[in-house]
């Protein structure tokens, strides 16, 4: 089995595309007016609008933003991500803190209030553990 990428539905795909391409530093590939992918070194963000739902089922219309699952991203300084995106982000859950597990991170809400991990390692085991 290979994890190829997360989708993300949203109701405004073109402001949702738009944050992705911005704090990822990617340009969107486009395939059809509801669909688009954004790739990285280790993942693709795949976004979808709610109409592409209909698709799969007639039940799978309703939308809503969720707070269980975080979207996380390694990056090489979390402070200074912070420093970029903290404008772009529509809610700040977590100004860097370094968390016990020795991950420095940063939490932040997209635009449909999907919850995003900036994380730097820092001790020296979490260094190790992303080498």
């Amino acid at each position: 089995m290979k994890l190829t990428s997360l989708r993300i539905i949203t109701k405004d795909i073109k402001a949702t595309v738009e944050f992705y391409e911005q704090i990822m530093g990617a340009t969107a590939r486009w395939y059809t007016e509801d669909f688009a992918e954004l790739s990285a070194d280790s993942i693709t963000i795949a976004i979808g609008s709610i109409r592409t739902m209909q698709m799969f089922s007639e039940d799978l219309t309703e939308f809503a933003g969720t707070k269980s699952t975080i979207i996380e991203f390694m990056v090489k300084n979390v402070d200074e991500e912070y420093e970029r995106i903290k404008s772009m982000a529509s809610e700040i859950i977590q100004e860097p803190t370094t968390m016990p597990w020795g991950n420095r991170s940063l939490l932040f809400c997209d635009p449909d209030g999907n919850l995003i991990n900036f994380f730097t390692p820092v001790s020296v085991e979490a260094v190790q553990k992303f080498s």
